[in-house]
C-alpha cells in the first residue's frame, strides 16, 4: 500500500489524501471486512496536533466506526469504509474542537457528560477504467 500523504487545500486545511480504494463495492460495503481491517488500529493512541488532546482507539472503535446508525443511513459509505485507511491521519489533522452534551440514556456508560466532536478532511483517488486520476 502507498504512503498516505497529507495536504493543503485551497483554504489551507489539511486534507489526509488516501492512496488507494481498498473497499470497492459501491452498492454494499462488508463492514464487518471493516471492522476487521479497523482491528489492527486498536491500543493506539493518537494525538491531535492542533489541541494535543489524546485519542485512544479502544476495543470497541471497530464496531463503533463501522455499526453506527449514522454508517448504516449514509450516502458516502463507500468514502467512509476507505477512510479508515487513514484514520490515526485523520485524528491527527482534526481541527474545530466542538462540545455536544449527551442527549442518549445509551451513551451513559461511554459518554454520560457528552463528547468532543472535530472536522477531518479527506480526499479519494478517482478512478476512470482502471486508471487513478
Amino acid at each position: 500500500m502507498e504512503a498516505l500523504e497529507v495536504v493543503l487545500d485551497k483554504n489551507g486545511n489539511q486534507v489526509v489524501v488516501l492512496p488507494d480504494i481498498i473497499f470497492s463495492n459501491k452498492q454494499n460495503i462488508d463492514w464487518n471486512e471493516v471492522k476487521q481491517y479497523l482491528q489492527h488500529y486498536v491500543g493506539k493512541l493518537v494525538e491531535i496536533a492542533q489541541t494535543e488532546d489524546v485519542v485512544y482507539l479502544g476495543k470497541d472503535f471497530p464496531d463503533e466506526y463501522a455499526g453506527s446508525k449514522y454508517t448504516r443511513r449514509t450516502k458516502g459509505a463507500r468514502a467512509k469504509a476507505n477512510a479508515a485507511q487513514g484514520i490515526c491521519e485523520l485524528v491527527e489533522i482534526a481541527s474545530d474542537k466542538m462540545f455536544r452534551k449527551n442527549q442518549k440514556e445509551k451513551h451513559l456508560g461511554d459518554a454520560a457528560n457528552g463528547w468532543y466532536y472535530y472536522t477531518t478532511r479527506f480526499a479519494m483517488p478517482i478512478y476512470d477504467n482502471n486508471v487513478k486520476t
